[in-house]
C-alpha cells in the first residue's frame, strides 16, 4: 500500500499545477515518483529537466532502457519497474532480456554498447563504482560523453527508483511482469 496521499490536482497549490500541467503536456509522465516530487514542484521539474536531457543525449533508447531496468531491479522498485518493462517492451526489448535481469542474471546482450551498459549499471551499484578494468573497457566501447550519460543515468533513475521504493507507490494490478521476489 502507498505511504504517500496522492495529491489530486484540484487539490494543488498554483506551483504544484502548474509543474504537474507542463509535464503532462510535454511528457505524460505524473505517476508514480512524481506523487512524491509533486510536494516539492522545484525538484519535480527538475527531475522532469534532467530527464528530458538525458533522454536527448547519446545514449540510445533500448540503452537507457537496459540501464533503466538494471537500475530498478537493483533497487527493487515495483512501480519503476512496471513502468520501465512496459517501455521496454515497446521498443522491442525482447521478453528474455527483460526476464534476465529480473532474475539478476546477464541477459543475452549482442550489441557491445548495450552490454556496456549492463554491466557498467550493475557494476556501480554493487560496487559503488567501476574497476580500473571496467571503467577502460566501457570509455573504449561507449565513448567518453556516453560514459558519463551512462553514469548520469545510473544516478538520476536510482534516485525515482529510491523515491518510489521509500513511498511504496505501488504498479497497477495489471502488472504483466512483476519484480520477482
Amino acid at each position: 500500500m502507498t505511504r504517500i496521499a496522492i495529491v489530486d490536482r484540484a487539490e494543488m497549490n498554483a506551483e504544484q499545477g502548474r509543474v504537474y500541467d507542463a509535464a503532462k503536456q510535454s511528457t505524460g509522465i505524473v505517476g508514480g515518483p512524481y506523487h512524491a516530487y509533486i510536494r516539492l514542484p522545484k525538484v519535480f521539474e527538475a527531475c522532469q529537466n534532467l530527464r528530458a536531457s538525458l533522454a536527448a543525449g547519446p545514449l540510445s533508447r533500448r540503452e537507457q532502457q537496459i540501464v533503466n531496468l538494471v537500475v530498478a531491479r537493483y533497487w527493487n522498485a515495483r512501480y519503476p519497474w512496471f513502468a520501465q518493462v512496459r517501455n521496454s517492451l515497446a521498443i522491442g526489448i525482447e521478453q528474455s532480456i527483460i526476464d534476465a535481469i529480473n532474475a539478476r542474471k546477464a541477459p543475452h546482450l549482442t550489441d557491445a554498447r548495450e552490454r556496456t551498459c549492463f554491466v557498467v549499471a550493475g557494476e556501480m551499484l554493487a560496487n559503488k563504482g567501476l574497476s580500473a578494468t571496467t571503467y577502460a573497457a566501457a570509455e573504449k566501447t561507449m565513448g567518453l560523453e556516453s560514459l558519463v550519460a551512462l553514469v548520469a543515468a545510473v544516478g538520476s533513475f536510482s534516485m525515482t527508483c529510491l523515491t518510489a521504493a521509500t513511498f511504496a507507490i505501488d504498479p497497477p494490478s495489471a502488472n504483466p511482469v512483476p519484480l520477482a521476489e
